[in-house]
């Protein structure tokens, strides 16, 4: 999921329990027109740097402890990562989506959609 400065959801990828989330953060990060990506060591790989980068992005990421060069990132600005998670919170908070109790793909998109509507409502 990619949200704004505000926590707003901007984009939403929903894969298969078996799919890595890091395999889908380069269709994630284009066309964002965002200046920022915030992402946890998970997401430290050179393909999605470079893919980050090439959006004009500045990427702060903490290099994960087995990268050989070390990169450097903003620690002050990447306190703000907690946005992200804070929706990943109030979007669990509908117990359907948390469980996963919906086992249609098509479902799901919908009621995260639905989820994601009446969180930027709540926003105004």
């Amino acid at each position: 999921m990619a949200v704004d400065a505000a926590g707003k959801p901007v984009h939403f990828i929903v894969t298969s329990g078996t799919v890595t989330d890091c395999s889908q953060a380069k269709d994630l990060i284009k066309d964002t027109g965002a200046k920022y990506l915030l992402a946890d060591r998970g997401y430290d790989t050179n393909e999605i740097i470079e893919a980050a980068q090439n959006a004009g992005m500045e990427v702060i990421i903490p290099p994960k402890i087995n990268r050989k060069v070390l990169l450097e990132y903003d620690k002050n600005a990447y306190k703000l990562r907690h946005i992200i998670e804070n929706t990943f919170l109030k979007l669990k908070q509908w117990r359907g989506i948390a469980a996963r109790y919906i086992k249609n793909l098509q479902s799901m998109i919908a009621t995260i959609q639905i989820r994601c509507i009446a969180l930027c409502i709540n926003y105004l």
